[in-house]
C-alpha cells in the first residue's frame, strides 16, 4: 500500500494553514500536475486556486484530504483573470483563445509541457520554483527524487528483469516512451508493452495479451475489465502476478515519481529472482 507524502510545503507552513481565496494575487493553477509540484514548493497562503482536477479521484495526484483545502477553477479564462492572480500556471495543450485571453488581461503564464523522462520531469520542478522564487525547495524536491529512483534500482544480484504491463484504466496501457516506461525501467522491469509493438499509450484486447502474457499486470485497482482478464489468464495457466498501482501514480511527474517507483520496486522485490 503506498503511503501519502505530506507535501513539504504544508509541513512547514502548517497543516492548518487556510488556502488563499478570492481577492486577488497568488498563484492559480490550471494543471493538475503543476498543483502536485506548487504544493510542495510554496505554503497554501500563496495559492489562489488549483485545478478542478487535482480534486477528481481520477484525475489527482494530490492526496483529496489535501486537495479539498484549496479553491479551484475549471479552467476557463473568465474564472483565472477574475481572481486577478499574480501568476497562472496552466499546459501547454491550453487553447489558444484562453492563453491570448491571459495576455490581453496582462497576466504572467507559465505554460508547462508533459515530461517523458525523469530528467524532463526534475527540469520542469525547476522550472516551476524559478517561476515562484522557490529555488532551494526546488533542488530539495529534486533530490528526494533522486534518492527514490537511487533506492528503487535493483542490483545485479536481484535477476533479470520481467516483463511488466500497467494499466491505466480500463483496457489502456502505458507503452514506450514515457515516464511511466522509464519508471519501470529503472525500478527492474521491462515495459511489456513492447511485446505488442505499443508506443506510448493505447489499447490492448485480453485475447492479445492472454496469446503472449508478462509476468506481471500492474493495475489501478479492481474493475469488469480486470477481473475478465484475470479470469482469461487464469484458464490459460499463465505465470502472471497481478498487482496494485494505484491510478493517483500514473498522471503526473514530479513528486508522483516518489511513490510511483517506490510502489514499483517493492513489486519488483516481491517478485525475488
Amino acid at each position: 500500500m503506498v503511503r501519502a507524502i505530506l507535501p513539504l510545503a504544508l509541513l512547514l507552513a502548517g497543516c492548518s494553514a487556510p488556502a488563499r481565496q478570492h481577492g486577488g494575487g497568488g498563484i492559480v493553477s490550471t494543471n493538475p500536475c503543476a498543483d502536485a509540484i506548487l504544493i510542495e514548493l510554496v505554503p497554501p497562503s500563496r495559492i489562489a486556486a488549483i485545478s478542478h482536477y487535482s480534486q477528481d479521484p481520477g484525475a489527482t495526484s494530490i492526496p483529496l484530504d489535501i486537495a479539498s483545502r484549496f479553491a479551484t477553477t475549471s479552467g476557463t479564462a473568465e474564472e483565472v483573470i477574475a481572481l486577478e492572480p499574480d501568476l497562472v500556471v496552466t499546459s501547454s495543450f491550453t487553447p489558444a483563445s484562453t492563453r491570448n485571453a491571459y495576455a490581453r488581461a496582462g497576466l504572467k503564464t507559465l505554460l508547462l509541457d508533459s515530461p517523458v523522462t525523469i530528467e524532463a520531469s526534475k527540469a520542469q520542478v525547476m522550472q516551476v520554483a524559478a517561476a515562484v522564487g522557490a529555488e532551494a525547495r526546488g533542488r530539495a524536491l529534486n533530490a528526494l527524487i533522486d534518492r527514490a529512483v537511487s533506492a528503487a534500482t535493483p542490483s545485479v544480484r536481484e535477476g533479470g528483469n520481467p516483463s511488466a504491463l500497467l494499466f491505466i484504466a480500463g483496457n489502456l496501457v502505458n507503452g514506450s516512451g514515457t515516464l511511466l516506461d522509464e519508471l519501470l525501467t529503472r525500478a527492474g522491469f521491462r515495459d511489456a508493452a513492447t511485446d505488442y509493438g505499443l508506443a506510448f499509450t493505447g489499447t490492448l484486447p485480453i485475447e492479445t495479451i492472454a496469446a503472449h502474457p508478462p509476468r506481471v499486470i500492474l493495475t489501478p485497482g479492481p474493475s469488469r475489465t480486470a477481473s475478465l482478464r484475470a479470469r482469461v489468464l487464469a484458464r490459460t495457466g499463465a505465470n502472471t502476478v497481478e498487482a496494485a498501482f494505484p491510478r493517483n501514480l500514473v498522471n503526473c511527474g514530479g513528486p508522483t515519481i516518489i511513490p510511483a517507483i517506490t510502489r514499483l520496486a517493492a513489486v519488483r522485490r516481491q517478485l525475488g529472482t
